[in-house]
């Protein structure tokens, strides 16, 4: 098994097979392994890393506490407790969502914890006029957890948008970090208008489509025991537990669901 990232400068038919290896990431040391390992974050998100790896993640796409970085659709905060008080002192940290809806969660951990979140900046996705949208050209990180199925159940030009839209915001040489709940490619796509996973194949042409070069990827957030056929698509598993208490164990023995993590580039 090859165990190297893969550097695509040219889309290629082999850039749409599912990975066979798993990027050479270790977990970091430094700021980010500071950030996961900070008491300001709530003990029940720290139980995922074990299926998020959020140390050996923001590695690979590169993350440092001096970028501009936009989380897209940031939800609750998981990764919000990480990225906003690594980047507070010298980096800036955007949560860009819906507004105001889309940001209560970010609302709530400005609440709880004023030092650590204060400095957060908030942002329209998608924008709309007379709302505070991040300016274009001048992110050096987009990232986006598990939420490219949510703009495909829209269609599929609302998810080419989204991308459309990272892109823009981006400097060139940015980085946009993907990680999305798989799909495998053998699978019917109509799938991806319902279950909650995306093939790697879509999420490429998605991004390649908006004038993004992959640029490698990581199989870090993989799960060999997710087989992306449950009743209750990806929502089956962990944790959302869909299903309540029908055959709970044997979902829990999965874990969270098998996860592409993807990194694009913005040519120069």
């Amino acid at each position: 098994m090859r165990r190297t990232v893969l550097i695509a400068p040219v889309l290629c038919a082999a850039a749409f097979a599912v990975p066979s290896f798993v990027a050479a990431v270790q977990a970091p040391a430094g700021p980010i392994a500071a950030a996961v390992a900070s008491p300001v974050r709530t003990p029940a998100n720290t139980l995922r890393d074990r299926y998020r790896h959020p140390a050996q993640t923001l590695a690979f796409f590169g993350v440092k506490p001096t970028d501009t970085v936009v989380e897209i659709w940031p939800a609750g905060g998981w990764y919000s407790e990480i990225l906003a008080p690594m980047l507070a002192a010298r980096g800036v940290y955007y949560a860009a969502a819906p507004l105001p809806r889309g940001t209560d969660g970010i609302a709530a951990l400005q609440a709880r914890d004023p030092a650590a979140f204060g400095k957060i900046r908030l942002a329209a996705f998608p924008a709309v006029a007379g709302q505070p949208a991040v300016p274009a050209g001048t992110a050096d990180t987009v990232l986006t957890f598990r939420n490219v199925h949510n703009w495909r159940f829209g269609g599929a030009d609302r998810a080419q948008a989204a991308f459309d839209a990272m892109f823009a915001m981006l400097k060139p040489g940015g980085v946009l970090g993907v990680v999305e709940h798989r799909l495998p490619e053998a699978r019917d796509a109509a799938a991806e208008e319902k279950s909650g996973y995306m093939k790697e194949s879509s999420v490429i042409a998605f991004a390649t489509k908006a004038g993004f070069r992959l640029a490698g990827r990581s199989q870090v957030n993989a799960n060999p025991k997710d087989t992306a056929d449950w009743p209750e698509g990806v929502w089956t598993l962990p944790p959302s537990y869909r299903l309540k208490d029908v055959d709970r164990a044997k979902y829990a023995a999965i874990g969270e669901s098998d996860r592409m993590t993807l990194k694009f580039v913005k040519p120069r």
